[in-house]
């Protein structure tokens, strides 16, 4: 199970955009990155590739960050967190805050 999942509310705790918060937008697993949308904006400059419909020109786009870079933010408190596992009665496992001791998913 990850701690941080498609959707949730991140910080980043360290780089270029400490302090900013954003959505998750995408999660790389095989890398251990995430795109948060409207953070880490990186500016492509293309051309235009023989007959192929492509953007061409200067396209900007969010580029990954690694998880170890970002924080949860709890949607119970409000304050980034770390993630606390524990098995249910029912025999799933949720994500809980350290801070407010509050079920995540």
């Amino acid at each position: 199970m990850n701690r941080i999942k498609q959707g949730d509310t991140v910080e980043v705790i360290s780089g270029d955009h400490r302090g900013a918060k954003g959505s998750v937008h995408r999660v790389l697993l095989d890398k251990n990155q995430v795109i948060i949308s409207g953070i880490n904006i990186v500016k492509r400059h293309t051309k235009p590739t023989g007959r192929v419909r492509t953007q061409a020109g200067i396209i900007e786009r969010e580029a990954p960050l690694h998880v170890s870079n970002v924080a949860l933010v709890c949607p119970h408190c409000n304050q980034r967190t770390r993630v606390s596992y524990r098995v249910q009665d029912d025999g799933r496992k949720v994500r809980f805050c350290r801070r407010c001791n509050e079920m995540m998913d």
